[in-house]
């Protein structure tokens, strides 16, 4: 992944991010601002992560801790941008935040995607990147559209691994 770097989002990152997602089907761009803007404030349990290449912003990843749990997180997207994909920058993505969130103390991290087999490439991304499918509601986003939910434990109250008080 030549000249690509993974940091937090920043408050003068979000009209490139509205211009990325025109490209990425995740949300709609008009969303972004109010998304982002817990973590831009500094919310401790939102994480806004940006693939930053020489040019432009390439890719975003967003997690957010689940409420009422004790130390997991739902990683709620992952985007690159159409020439960024398939060089890298979603496993840079995605390694950054489970250790940005294993610092943080997380335990667990899960991801959300359709069974559908437009997805096919998501769920094998999840795979290959140490994901297990823990769960699948059948017909959950539409009449034969599952819900497949992916698990990764992070540093947090996984055996062989330092808990963080």
């Amino acid at each position: 992944m030549p000249d690509t770097a993974v940091r937090a989002a920043r408050s003068d990152d979000v009209a490139a991010l509205q211009a990325l997602l025109e490209t990425v089907d995740l949300f709609p761009p008009e969303m972004l601002p109010d998304m982002i803007a817990p973590a831009l404030a500094g919310a401790d349990e939102e994480v806004w992560l940006v693939a930053e290449g020489t040019v432009s912003l390439t890719g975003l990843c967003f997690a957010r801790a689940e409420e009422m749990t004790d130390g997991t997180w739902n990683m709620l997207a992952l985007g690159v941008g159409g020439s960024a994909q398939g060089q890298g920058v979603g496993r840079a993505l995605v390694a950054a935040m489970e250790a940005e969130l294993a610092e943080r103390g997380a335990r667990l991290l899960i991801v959300d995607t359709s069974g559908t087999a437009a997805f096919d490439p998501a769920r094998r991304f999840y795979a290959q990147a140490g994901y297990t499918e823990a769960a699948r509601i059948r017909d959950f986003w539409a009449e034969g559209d599952d819900k497949v939910t992916f698990l990764k434990p992070l540093g947090a109250g996984v055996p062989g691994q330092a808990h963080r008080p």
